[in-house]
């Protein structure tokens, strides 16, 4: 898909080129256990478009799915620390078919286009090299205020739109680092977000004043964690402040550990650290299950 061919937000009837942007996505007889690249068994025929939003630090590169016809609850889809690609394009595409309008934006926008990177599949959590490039991506995306104007932006964006349903509740979902940055959508338009899943989350609780878990009591949504048996051992008391936070502002959380998870286990791209995958299509499977099922009880 070529990138470089946008609808403005500030214009987004815009028509495209259907011959590129548009494809038929078939009900084929698989599971939810199938890779995240098979499309839903729902079957419905989806739209790709690439857009830009704009938002108070410029204009975010986008991808918006939606099915073909009518008016749907609207997604935003926060990426792992890798971005926007292939991957969270299939992601976009999987819950469109499902029957939602659904907004992926490139979080790193502020420093480059997407994709940011060319190959993850040699990246190395342990070497500083690779980490210190994540760095130039994030720390613009960390400084204060960013993430939530951002998430209005997109909010803006998605109400904007013809095939969203402005009478439903918007969801959210994010993985890994989009974690805490489904905390922050929620809060920062808590009329708007009606539900919100994160998948192995990092940072959501920590010990400094801008911790997400400190921003309960401004959110509506029913939220979902979905916590990696890893990111549990390394911090074992982080769900019970999740779920006590949350449970003292009046609205509990869903939150469960998968056992024997790593880190990443939802994301079908993650590298293999020292030699062992780490993406799990069993438990990825049951994850996108729950998240189903959140949307389908909240948003509809």
């Amino acid at each position: 898909m070529k990138q470089d061919d946008p609808i403005d937000s500030a214009d987004p009837q815009t028509p495209l080129d259907a011959s590129r942007r548009d494809f038929l996505t078939l009900a084929v007889g698989v599971g939810l256990g199938t890779a995240v690249g098979s499309a839903s068994a729902a079957g419905a025929r989806v739209i790709e478009r690439d857009v830009v939003v704009k938002t108070p630090d410029g204009s975010c590169d986008a991808a918006f799915f939606h099915p073909a016809s009518g008016s749907h609850p609207g997604v935003i889809i926060w990426t792992d620390v890798f971005g926007l690609r292939p991957t969270f394009r299939e992601f976009g595409k999987r819950l469109a078919a499902e029957g939602y309008a659904v907004l992926v934006p490139n979080p790193f926008y502020r420093t480059a286009k997407a994709p940011v990177f060319d190959d993850i599949s040699t990246f190395d959590f342990e070497n500083a090299a690779d980490r210190a490039k994540l760095q130039t991506f994030t720390t613009p995306l960390n400084a204060q205020g960013a993430a939530e104007s951002d998430a209005k932006a997109y909010v803006a964006f998605l109400d904007a739109q013809a095939q969203v349903n402005t009478a439903k509740k918007i969801g959210t979902q994010g993985y890994c680092m989009g974690g805490p940055l489904v905390v922050k959508t929620a809060a920062a338009a808590p009329e708007r977000v009606g539900a919100g899943a994160s998948f192995h989350g990092g940072g959501l609780v920590t010990d400094k004043p801008d911790s997400p878990h400190l921003l309960a009591p401004r959110i509506r949504a029913k939220l979902y964690f979905a916590v990696a048996a890893s990111d549990d051992q390394r911090q074992p008391t982080a769900k019970t402040t999740l779920r006590d936070t949350f449970a003292a502002a009046g609205n509990p959380v869903d939150l469960e550990v998968y056992e024997n998870t790593q880190h990443g286990w939802c994301v079908p791209d993650m590298p293999a650290q020292k030699g062992k995958p780490i993406y799990d299509p069993a438990d990825a499977a049951r994850a996108w299950t729950k998240l189903l099922a959140l949307y389908g009880t909240v948003l509809a």
